[in-house]
């Protein structure tokens, strides 16, 4: 993700259902993603306790795990603090559905999640209810949140997230993007729905 751009330092985290059920694989707390080794990770049940590994879990996990609960289609989920993104998570303003492939693959707008202080279960909570059906979703004053069935999917969604994002504020300089027309908003929503196993 450092490499695209997309996240720095030690912020960000990624995690994936593992195929037993009830546990994660998570990245840990307080490691430089860019220095971070497969030993690093930290295997977690649906209480955020460790199962396997000498790290602490990333402080977002209760956020992770809450994706994973209301979501039964996700294999995997990215957090990060994309430049572009971020710049709509200080205004915690969403990203208006100005591209197709903003909904044909994450679904639609991009919601913004209330500010919730990070780490916390009313974050989590914020997060699910802002995210609902789609692929991402900005959390306030943070950064933003994807998902996918792989862990492909989710980092796929996360460059259209910042793509779309890039493109809305250069948009903006030129007077504004236009939407799309809410029936084809619509009809590349059943295309999302149906390629997630949802319609």
């Amino acid at each position: 993700m450092e490499e695209r751009g997309l996240n720095w330092g030690y912020s960000g985290n990624i995690s994936l259902r593992l195929p037993e059920e009830g546990v994660y694989l998570i990245s840990p707390s307080g490691v430089k993603k860019s220095k971070m080794t497969p030993e690093d990770l930290v295997i977690i049940d649906e209480s955020g306790r460790v199962v396997e590994g000498s790290r602490a879990p990333s402080i977002e996990y209760r956020m992770h795990l809450a994706v994973y609960r209301a979501r039964r289609d996700v294999n995997a989920v990215v957090h990060a603090h994309p430049l572009y993104t971020s710049v709509f998570a200080a205004l915690r303003k969403r990203i208006e559905p100005i591209l197709e492939e903003l909904t044909i693959y994450l679904g639609g707008p991009v919601e913004v999640a209330e500010y919730a202080p990070p780490g916390t279960e009313e974050l989590a909570e914020n997060v699910v209810r802002a995210l609902g059906d789609r692929s991402a979703v900005i959390l306030a004053n943070h950064g933003a949140l994807t998902c996918g069935s792989d862990l492909d999917e989710a980092l796929d969604a996360l460059v259209y997230l910042e793509r779309a994002a890039l493109i809305s504020i250069l948009s903006s300089l030129l007077g504004g993007a236009h939407p799309l027309p809410e029936e084809v908003v619509e009809l590349e929503r059943e295309i999302y729905l149906a390629r997630r196993g949802v319609a």
